[in-house]
C-alpha cells in the first residue's frame, strides 16, 4: 500500500511540474518600436577631440632619469657613484677608502653564521634561501 502511495504522490510531482513548465514559457508580446534614424550632425559642430601627446618613456629613459639627480639632462660621475659608494663605505669597516679581503670576507662570514641555523658548518637549500637578497618593493602602477 506504502509503494502505491508513494507512486501516486510522485507522479503528481511530475505532473504539477510539466504543468508549471508549460505555463512559464514567455508569451509573444507586441514587438519592439523600430530603433530611431541615426542623427546626422554637420561637421562644423562636431570637432574630434584629441588626446594630448604622450611623451613615451622606455625603460632605458626611466633608469637615466633616476640616474640623473640633479634633472640636468646628463649623468655625473658622483651622480653615477654615489649609490655605489654607500654600499663600500658599509663593507669598508677600516674607513680608510680600500676594501681588503679581509673586511669582505667579515661580512660574507657573519652572512653565512646567521644563515647557518642549526650550526651544521653547511647550509641546506632553506637556510641557504635565507641568504638571498630581498625582492625589490613593488611600486603602484599610477600615482592617482
Amino acid at each position: 500500500m506504502l509503494r502505491f502511495l508513494a507512486g501516486a504522490v510522485a507522479a503528481f510531482l511530475l505532473l504539477t511540474g510539466a504543468f508549471l513548465m508549460w505555463q512559464g514559457h514567455a508569451e509573444q508580446g507586441p514587438a519592439l518600436p523600430a530603433a530611431p534614424p541615426a542623427q546626422s550632425s554637420t561637421p562644423s559642430m562636431v570637432r574630434p577631440v584629441e588626446a594630448p601627446e604622450a611623451t613615451p618613456k622606455n625603460r632605458e629613459a626611466r633608469r637615466f632619469s633616476r640616474a640623473d639627480k640633479d634633472k640636468n639632462g646628463r649623468v655625473e660621475r658622483e651622480e653615477m657613484l654615489g649609490p655605489r659608494r654607500k654600499a663600500f663605505a658599509k663593507l669598508d669597516t677600516k674607513g680608510n677608502g680600500s676594501l681588503s679581503f679581509e673586511e669582505w670576507a667579515i661580512k660574507s662570514i657573519h652572512k653565512f653564521q646567521g644563515a647557518d641555523r642549526d650550526r651544521s658548518g653547511a647550509l641546506n637549500a632553506v637556510e641557504y634561501a635565507t641568504t638571498a637578497p630581498p625582492p625589490p618593493k613593488k611600486r603602484p602602477r599610477c600615482a592617482c
